[in-house]
This record gives structure tokens, sequence and C-alpha cells, in this order.
């Protein structure tokens, strides 16, 4: 059926040249979506790391306080400066001293996950250790740290964080 004039019949598909631009569009939309994506999801890992690391060195703190005022029962080793041998007694728990000595004391559910690296392993210094250092001489947990070699938005790497 011929139609009057250069009108195109309606059933008609797209021309080679129209789907030749949609899918440049489409293209050109995609590649400026994928890096916000990334970095969106970056920002999430950071501000989860950001999370634990807090939830564990208020853990160490809370295990520190409640050792200094004696609620504790005996600490292990000199060098500990009533501060938890291993990362494990925060979940594990330690008895308590006085009417609590029959209950464990424990500050942590569970060791959260470091969202960099997915295990819920973490680099530990001790109170002895330098700030920076990436071992421990396993007196105490003074501290944690994340063990991924990344580095943040900030150009920090994440086990500084």
């Amino acid at each position: 059926m011929t139609r009057p004039g250069n009108i195109r019949d309606p059933r008609a598909g797209m021309t080679l040249v129209e789907l030749i631009v949609a899918f440049t569009i489409l293209l050109a939309l995609t590649s400026m979506a994928v890096p916000l994506a990334r970095s969106n999801v970056r920002r999430h890992k950071e501000r989860d790391l950001r999370n634990a690391l807090q939830e564990i060195r208020k853990a160490i703190d809370k295990y520190k306080d409640y050792a200094d005022s004696g609620k504790l029962g005996p600490q292990e080793g000199v060098d500990t400066f009533n501060y938890p041998k291993k990362l494990e007694a925060l979940v594990e728990g330690v008895k308590g001293t006085g009417q609590g000595a029959d209950t464990k004391m424990k500050f942590l559910r569970r060791i959260p996950l470091d969202p960099m690296t997915g295990q819920r392993e973490w680099g530990v210094r001790s109170m002895q250790d330098d700030p920076k250092s990436q071992g421990s001489g396993g007196q105490n947990v003074f501290d944690v740290y994340s063990k991924s070699i990344d580095k943040g938005s900030d150009g920090t790497p994440y086990s500084e964080w």
C-alpha cells in the first residue's frame, strides 16, 4: 500500500541510523553511570569500615576501663596493661570479680566483618608497638586496623584508619 507524499508507515520499525543514535546515547549514559556506581559502593564500604573500627575500639576501651576498675578477674601477663590479650577475648568473654565472678563479661557479640577484605580478620597492634606498624608484638590488643592494602578515597591506606 502506497501512502501519499513521504509519510512513513507507522507499523514500520526503526531505521539503522535511528538504532545507532539510540545505542550511542545509551552507551554514553552507561559510561557515566558505572564510575558513579563504583564510587558509591566504595563510599558505603568506607562507612562500614569506619563503623566496624569504631565498634571494636569502643569494646577494647570498655574492656580496659573494666580491667582498670577491678571489675574483671586477674589479667594474663604483666605487659598487657589491662588490655585484652587477644581480640577474641572480647567475644568469648572474661570472668568478672565480686558478685559477677560466676558470669563472663562479653564486650562484642562477634568480631565485625572487614568490608575491605570480606573477612573477620583484623590486624592488631599492642600498646608497645609503633602506631603505624603492620605487626604486633603480641603483648596485648591496643588497636586494630584493616589488612587491606588499598587506599581510601582520601588517599590514606585503609590500614592507617
